[in-house]
Order: C-alpha cells, then sequence, then structure tokens
C-alpha cells in the first residue's frame, strides 16, 4: 500500500507538472536555477498548504537532476493542537513518497498569543539554521500573485517605498547568505487551486488563516475580494503584479545609480559634496543605507529621519541624536557618526 501511495504522489506530481510548464514559472527564477551549480543544494519551505505543495511538486517533476538535492523544510509553531501535528505528518509523508529529504521542527518555547511577526521570526530563525546544516544559501517560497497584492495593500497602508512595495521578489538575496526563490509568482492562488482540484491533489488547510486577528487575513479576506470586485473587468492581481515587477526594476536602478555615486568614504562618513543636486529619493536612500552601516543600526522614528534628510539636502550644519548611542554631525560637506561620550567611573 506504501508503494502505491508513493508512485500515486511521484504521478501526480508529473501531471501537475504538464499543467503548469516551465514556461508558466517566473522567467527569471527558471533561468537562475537552470544555471546554477548542480551540486547545490535546494531547501523549499513546506507548510503543506495548496502554495507550497505545488512548488515541490513542481520542483521534483521539473527538474529531475536535481530531485536528491530537494530538502522539504517545515515548521510546525503548535499553535492549532492536533491540526498542527496532522499538517506535519502530512507534508513528511508526501516528502517521503517523492524521496525528498526531509526536516522540521516545532515551536518549543510559543508565546500563548503569538503575533504574526512573532510567528514569521521563529519560521525564519529555523530556515536560517536549517540552511547552515545543510550548507545552502537556496530557499524557494510558494507565494503566488495574490500574495504580491495583499503584501502591496499592506505596505502602502505603512508608507513604504519602492523597495518595499516591490515584495516579495521572485529573486531575493538577503544579505551575503541566502537567496531566497518564488517562482509562483506568474500565478493566481485560483489557478494553483483548480489544477490542484481537477487531479484530484489535496492538500492542508491552516485555520487561522481565517482569522480577523491578523492583517495580512483581513486584508486577504475583506480588502482583496472588494478590489478585485470594483476591477472585475480587469485582471488587477496580474496588474499588481505587474506593477511589483516595475518598481523592482526603479529600485534596480536607484541602488545601481547610488553605487556608481559612491558617496560613503573609508572613515564611515557620508560625503555630502556628491550627493549635490541629486534628487531626493537617491539621497534618501543614501541617508538610510549609511545609518545600517553604523554601529547598533540606530533607528529614528519616520519625523527624525525626515528632519535629518532635509538638513541633509541642505547641507545644512548641526547635530541629530541618535539617543544614548550618539549623534549624528552634519557639516556641509560630510555627515558622520559621533559616539556618545561615557562618563568614567569614580
Amino acid at each position: 500500500m506504501l508503494a502505491i501511495k508513493k508512485a500515486a504522489w511521484k504521478v501526480r506530481a508529473e501531471h501537475l507538472a504538464d499543467a503548469i510548464p516551465k514556461s508558466r514559472l517566473h522567467p527569471s527564477v527558471v533561468n537562475w536555477m537552470d544555471n546554477t551549480a548542480a551540486g547545490s543544494t535546494w531547501a523549499v519551505g513546506f507548510s503543506g498548504g495548496a502554495d507550497s505543495l505545488a512548488l515541490l511538486l513542481i520542483l521534483w517533476a521539473h527538474w529531475p537532476a536535481r530531485r536528491e538535492k530537494l530538502v522539504a523544510l517545515h515548521f510546525n509553531h503548535r499553535l492549532r493542537g492536533s491540526a498542527a501535528n496532522r499538517d506535519e505528518h502530512f507534508c513528511r509523508t508526501v516528502a517521503q513518497a517523492l524521496g525528498v529529504r526531509w526536516r522540521a521542527a516545532k515551536w518549543v518555547k510559543a508565546p500563548s498569543d503569538p503575533s504574526e511577526s512573532e510567528a514569521r521570526a521563529a519560521r525564519h530563525a529555523f530556515f536560517e539554521r536549517e540552511l547552515r546544516r545543510l550548507r545552502t544559501k537556496i530557499l524557494f517560497f510558494g507565494h503566488q500573485q495574490d500574495d504580491v497584492a495583499e503584501t502591496m495593500f499592506m505596505r502602502l497602508a505603512r508608507g513604504s517605498g519602492t523597495g518595499g512595495l516591490a515584495a516579495p521578489r521572485p529573486i531575493q538575496l538577503v544579505g551575503a547568505k541566502r537567496v531566497h526563490l518564488r517562482p509562483l509568482l506568474t500565478l493566481k492562488k485560483n489557478e494553483i487551486y483548480e489544477h490542484l482540484s481537477a487531479l484530484k491533489i489535496h492538500w492542508r488547510e491552516d485555520s487561522t488563516n481565517m482569522s480577523a486577528r491578523f492583517l495580512r487575513n483581513r486584508t486577504r479576506s475583506q480588502v482583496i475580494p472588494a478590489w478585485l470586485g470594483a476591477n472585475r473587468d480587469r485582471d488587477a492581481l496580474g496588474g499588481a503584479s505587474l506593477s511589483r515587477e516595475l518598481l523592482e526594476e526603479d529600485d534596480i536602478a536607484l541602488d545601481a545609480w547610488l553605487q556608481e555615486i559612491d558617496p560613503y568614504t573609508k572613515t564611515g562618513a557620508l560625503n555630502i559634496l556628491r550627493l549635490s543636486g541629486r534628487p531626493r529619493a537617491l539621497v534618501r536612500r543614501a541617508l538610510r543605507h549609511w545609518m545600517t552601516l553604523l554601529p547598533d543600526s540606530p533607528r529614528l522614528s519616520r519625523q527624525g529621519f525626515n528632519a535629518l534628510l532635509e538638513d541633509v539636502m541642505r547641507a545644512r550644519p548641526t547635530q541629530h541624536s541618535f539617543g544614548s548611542g550618539g549623534f549624528a554631525k552634519l557639516t556641509r560637506s560630510r555627515l558622520c557618526f559621533e559616539p556618545a561620550r561615557r562618563k568614567l567611573s569614580n
């Protein structure tokens, strides 16, 4: 019976790959995948939901030479009792049926009432640990076009710029240690559901996705349906996906321009003269990046950051407090960080 189940999952994967050919996946991700070293391990975030299940099956079917290098990563948040354990069992069963390596962990010290950000941080901490153990930097996610629209609305509400609105990216570099890949960003959620249902491929549903407590769930259940209804004569999800692509292009262009200017000195200061006369968007980006290079990456309120930005734009000599760590000192030619002087104890 077990051998039949294993064969069935492999057949289902092949049939899904026929329904969703490589040409329907994000071209930049496919190109990246086809040109990576053959020995690289590919880790896949696998929750058991429709998107991550489709992703694992498609990777297994479309890249047969990589099957031995696939690893399914499952994090059990332990927020739904036995249902969460059944999710884990389902994911393990699928991975074993495909002959895919399996890694899982449980949230041992989960808060009694965790937030979205806490759950995500715990999950990504697990991913990071496993990538180190596997000695790989490649991690796949099953995000699709509905996720693009949801993320865009959520980040519009907090006033994000091009960098934030260009998420989730098909290829996302996370520092020098990780690369996140999202080949399903060319597909809509309903397309994935329809293909899986037509092939009688079952997936797991997370009941917490229906909770109105979390912002993403409210955006998904209330905002997106109303927005799609108002744009019923258009492919609104496709439009949001196109906007994301264009915003990413602009974001990359600004980064390239900033790199050409190279306004950062060897002593860690920001060269104001090199930014003179440049667009405000470029100066804003240079300032934000400069702050990330400082010890402990000090944070300013939006009001505080905009005040500093205004002084940098005008090259106006002044000082801005960075809290107990020190302050930013601005002259007409440069912006530097001055650490706070510590009082000597008697």
